[in-house]
């Protein structure tokens, strides 16, 4: 059974910086791609970034240049290191995953609808 479990939220003052942690649990397959995405009450679920099997990583145009995405192997574990931070940054973030060989045009799509796992979710909050 696949599981998630993020950590590292919290809050920052704009401008400030934070990084989340999500260790991925049980899975099998030799090609993955794994994902943060975040979601405010109301509002759609919003993607952020993926990185694949080979470590190729795509953003979403509201992150690119402040957010990095990346991830340890030997530990199982997805970072998303975040600078720069602003208000609008503040929401739920999750991490997700889905695996298999079309895994690859998932994470260049970032389509949420596509991922199997996710995990329970950690409140970022950015104060102005």
């Amino acid at each position: 059974q696949v599981q998630l479990a993020e950590s590292g939220g919290g809050s920052a003052q704009a401008g400030g910086s934070l990084k989340l942690s999500c260790v991925v649990s049980g899975y099998t397959y030799r090609t993955i791609c794994m994902g943060w995405f975040r979601q405010n009450s109301g509002k759609e679920r919003e993607k952020v970034a993926t990185i694949d099997t080979i470590g190729a990583t795509t953003y979403a145009d509201s992150v690119k240049g402040r957010f990095t995405i990346s991830k340890d192997g030997a530990k199982n574990t997805l970072y998303l290191e975040m600078n720069s931070l602003k208000p609008e940054d503040t929401a739920m973030y999750y991490c997700a995953t889905t695996m298999g060989p079309k895994s690859g045009i998932v994470c260049k799509t970032m389509d949420a609808s596509r991922f199997a796992y996710w995990g329970q979710g950690t409140q970022v909050t950015v104060s102005a």
